[in-house]
């Protein structure tokens, strides 16, 4: 399942999104200046400002490229919200796939909500949170039909598969080492596929 980002993109502003996703995860957005974005990124400063203008438009672009992603993959999910375990399943590693192509990612996000809390917040609220809504009433029809457990509080079964997966992401290879023997990324990943299925779908009778 795991993967890794590429190291030498081409592109002149894939590269700095990448390094400023990298440091901004690494240093946070106050302790990052455009200089070492460049250095990064192996160009000139100028050729940073003419892509992006400045830091806080860079920002919004780093944190834009993560919006954009997820209002493409909820429609998914809400699409899989009736159905059944294996196509949950490949949904769940289809979303995971998008962190583990970069870890950063995802350590990014706790970067954020650690340091500029009211800012995601207002972000999360105003671009995701229409279609999580949609994926909530959903998932709710589902509940009334029988496919899912009647006891799930549907809200919170969200919103604690989305922290933990984020979590995992972030910094499950560095938790591991709590417990012996050390469990690997994609151990943790499955194990969180096999909880969600477990506790979210009312046992078909056989």
């Amino acid at each position: 399942m795991s993967t890794a980002p590429d190291s030498h993109p081409t592109d002149v502003r894939t590269r700095i999104l990448l390094e400023a996703t990298r440091l901004f995860a690494e240093r946070g957005y106050n302790g990052t200046s455009i200089q070492m974005i460049s250095q990064a990124a192996g160009i000139k400063r100028p050729t940073l400002v003419y892509h992006f203008g400045s830091k806080d438009s860079l920002r919004e672009a780093v944190l834009g490229q993560l919006v954009k992603h997820w209002q493409a993959e909820l429609p998914r999910l809400m699409a899989a919200a009736s159905d059944g375990g294996p196509r949950l399943d490949s949904l769940m590693r289809a979303l995971f796939q998008f962190f583990l192509e970069d870890r950063n990612r995802a350590r990014l996000v706790l970067r954020e909500m650690l340091d500029a809390p009211d800012s995601l917040t207002v972000e999360l609220r105003r671009e995701l949170q229409p279609w999580t809504q949609l994926l909530v009433d959903a998932m709710r029809t589902a509940q009334g039909q029988g496919v899912i457990r009647h006891d799930v509080d549907i809200e919170s079964f969200l919103l604690l598969i989305i922290t933990t997966s984020i979590g995992v992401l972030a910094i499950g290879d560095r938790t591991k080492a709590l417990v012996p023997p050390e469990p690997g990324i994609d151990d943790q990943l499955m194990e969180l596929i096999r909880i969600a299925k477990t506790s979210l779908f009312t046992p078909r009778e056989s």
